[in-house]
């Protein structure tokens, strides 16, 4: 690709995997760097026909026409051997999936450095995202760091912010994040090349980790109050939802609003039905449902749902573990 005015030219190997990382290597490519190959998972069968799917970002790559290696297990010897051969400038790993030996970090140049989609060193892990909208967070932002051998510990180089909107999802927090690293990383390439990026180390005592995300973290507690339920929705949507269990199947919930009013019940009971809306009493305040989906049928608005199902008040939402 012609180099951009401007811009110095850097052989960069890329690593990574699903639709996040795409946006960052289009970026690589679009400023002028050589991305000499990419490297990424396995392919694999997804869906109900189990079907041999590739990563995003292969995807991306093969149009580009960029080599694309796809190593089990990237810290095997012959696969650094290869690496090494490279001869790359630096490393940009997005979402890559596996962890990196010190054997790889430290054969480019210019280091390895990753694009994470929080603002470190809150939200170290694999679901930065749908944490910052379960918790609350007012803001969140994208971290580039020089990478290290434990996972998101690294220094930081820069940092970009984003507000959370009043009902940002997991989904759209991904799109916006996914977007700005592709951005950042461009500018901290160019830092690193002319010398002036600065390194800060992660103060520990502000670390927070979160796991891979189970689909049985969407199963509905209605004890808990209507606030932290509405956000667990938010952050679940797209995946892996939330959900509740009804007369022996699952219900998922997309979309709903919290109320301050209290009614008698027990927690999960569907105090109230209204023309849109099914009110569910919580442990505190009352959650209007707005949009839900039944096992197996088309997610809709809960109007729809209403004149093909009948949920009476009285009715019981319980949890389906």
């Amino acid at each position: 690709m012609r180099q951009r005015k401007g811009t110095s030219k850097m052989r960069i190997v890329f690593m990574g995997t699903p639709d996040f990382s795409v946006p960052a290597l289009t970026a690589l490519v679009e400023a002028g760097h050589d991305v000499i190959a990419v490297v990424t998972q396995p392919d694999k069968p997804k869906g109900r026909g189990k079907e041999v799917q590739m990563p995003p970002v292969k995807v991306k790559a093969l149009e580009y026409g960029i080599p694309v290696y796809q190593p089990v297990k990237a810290r095997d010897p012959e696969f650094v051997s290869l690496l090494k051969e490279m001869q790359p400038d630096a490393m940009v790993v997005a979402a890559f999936g596996q962890l990196l030996p010190k054997t790889i970090l430290d054969i480019p140049k210019y280091g390895c450095v990753n694009i994470h989609a929080s603002l470190l060193p809150k939200y170290r892990g694999a679901s930065p995202i749908q944490y910052a909208v379960i918790n609350g967070e007012p803001v969140s932002g994208i971290t580039t760091m020089m990478m290290a051998e434990a996972l998101d510990t690294g220094d930081i180089l820069d940092q970009e912010t984003v507000a959370l909107d009043e009902k940002e999802t997991g989904g759209s927090l991904h799109d916006k994040l996914s977007a700005i690293g592709g951005r950042l990383i461009i500018k901290t390439l160019k830092k690193l090349e002319d010398g002036t990026a600065v390194r800060t180390v992660q103060d520990e005592k502000e670390t927070c980790y979160v796991g891979m995300i189970k689909k049985s973290k969407g199963d509905i507690d209605w004890s808990q109050d209507a606030v932290s339920i509405e956000r667990l929705i938010r952050g679940l949507n797209p995946w892996p939802s939330a959900y509740t269990g009804w007369e022996g199947r699952i219900i998922k919930l997309w979309e709903a609003d919290v109320l301050e009013e209290e009614y008698e019940g027990a927690c999960g009971q569907v105090v109230k039905t209204g023309k849109d809306c099914l009110y569910v009493k919580t442990g505190k305040g009352t959650l209007a449902v707005k949009e839900l989906q039944l096992q197996g049928k088309k997610r809709m608005d809960t109007g729809a749902f209403l004149r093909g199902y009948q949920i009476a008040e009285g009715t019981v939402f319980e949890r389906s573990i």
